[in-house]
């Protein structure tokens, strides 16, 4: 079933947000926080006396803060890997590296990272000699 249709189905049912695995304890911990926080505010009750109390009241339980990385990656480098991808439409580890100046190893790691949280899909590329490669679309 299409991703998109399936958050959408189950926000109509009350989904208030995800986290996306690989995850990390730090992650789960500020979003069940800041449930906590949500719903507590909801039980607190009071009136709505503006547009500000009700964007206040839904982003509550929200963290402020992105989910951590696993050890050793970088928010800029990733960011840098998903343009790439996002403007390239299907890259190689090996091109990846070559369009953010980056080492192959670097370039890898990046865009597998982003194929275990379900962000990018993996197609096997064949054609040149020796093993294909695999292709990352975003």
């Amino acid at each position: 079933m299409n991703e998109q249709l399936t958050t959408v189905r189950a926000a109509a049912h009350g989904l208030v947000g995800y986290l996306l695995k690989p995850l990390t304890y730090a992650a789960l911990r500020d979003r069940s926080v800041a449930y906590a926080d949500y719903r507590g505010r909801l039980r607190a009750g009071g009136d709505a006396t503006g547009q500000e109390d009700v964007g206040r009241a839904l982003d509550a339980w929200r963290p402020q803060r992105p989910a951590p990385l696993p050890k050793g990656m970088h928010r800029q480098t990733l960011d840098a890997v998903v343009a790439v991808l996002r403007t390239a439409g299907g890259l190689s580890a090996v091109e990846t590296a070559e369009q953010i100046g980056a080492s192959r190893i670097t370039a890898r790691r990046y865009p597998e990272y982003l194929a275990g949280t379900g962000l990018v899909t993996r197609t096997p590329r064949y054609g040149g000699a020796g093993r294909p490669e695999t292709g990352l679309r975003g």
